[in-house]
């Protein structure tokens, strides 16, 4: 015998119940009495809470809502204000060094060797000094025994590089307020043929004797002369170097430290 299915055993009783109270085998009675012992799916159901709040949120589910965006902007602003990104710095790189396109200017060496400078004029030991090769006209005045007091120092530019053969002019310092006349100068080598032959007889005529020409002497003939010394022989070539060759020996007169009764004794002693 096989087993009976609760339902099976539901219908059964029913079954039995409305034969016993009606007497009748009618299906449509039976079909009523049993939908009355099942129970109505759809009666007194109520929908759930959340299909409830699917459909209508209603004020508290705005408010919820509403909450939930604030926090959510909040969040937002507190990550984008936290973002402590370091910024990028540059690459530290070498400094940009101007290269120059034009050709550097050959500078001019030094002579090799000693120099021999003549230094006359208001220092304590005239004559010619020996430096260095590169040496100053600050060198050579220390190797003269340095300047005496009254020396025009303006006149002389003490960083200039001196060459073999030039002659310092130590002159006289003018008053203040008044224009220099008997300055200090440097004198540099003559070159050419007429200033070497014209040094040649300058030295013969001086050897011999002979009166010296004004405008080719040496400041060593000049200050072999009788009367005339190392200031006086300085300031005739400094007067020669600012106005050129003398025209006549009258022009001593122009000279300074030369006065009338000098110029009288030089004239026989000199000549242009």
């Amino acid at each position: 015998m096989g087993t009976e299915l609760p339902t099976e055993r539901l219908q059964r009783r029913l079954c039995a119940e409305a034969e016993a109270e009606s007497g009748s085998n009618d299906d449509g009675n039976s079909d009523a009495a049993l939908s009355r012992w099942l129970p109505d799916a759809g009666a007194g159901a109520q929908p759930g809470w959340l299909a409830a709040a699917r459909a209508d949120p209603g004020r508290a589910g705005a408010i919820a809502l509403g909450v939930v965006g604030v926090i959510a902007v909040l969040v937002t602003i507190f990550t984008l204000l936290r973002d402590n990104t370091p910024p990028v710095t540059s690459a530290k790189l070498p400094p940009v060094e101007m290269v120059s396109t034009a050709q550097p200017t050959p500078s001019t060496p030094a002579p090799e060797g000693p120099v021999v400078v003549s230094v006359v004029g208001l220092v304590h030991k005239p004559g010619l000094v020996t430096l260095s090769s590169g040496a100053r006209i600050a060198d050579a005045l220390s190797a003269a025994g340095g300047a005496l007091d009254g020396a025009d120092l303006i006149g002389l530019n003490m960083a200039r590089r001196l060459a073999d053969g030039e002659q310092i002019i130590v002159g006289i310092a003018a008053p203040p307020g008044e224009p220099t006349t008997m300055g200090s100068s440097v004198a540099t080598q003559p070159t050419g043929s007429a200033s070497a032959s014209g040094r040649e007889q300058a030295a013969s005529e001086s050897a011999a004797g002979a009166p010296v020409d004004l405008n080719t002497a040496t400041e060593e003939q000049l200050d072999a002369l009788p009367g005339v010394g190392p200031v006086t022989a300085a300031a005739i070539i400094a007067w020669r170097d600012a106005n050129g060759s003398f025209a006549s020996v009258d022009q001593l007169a122009d000279v300074d430290g030369i006065g009338p009764a000098r110029l009288e004794k030089l004239r026989a002693q000199v000549h242009v």
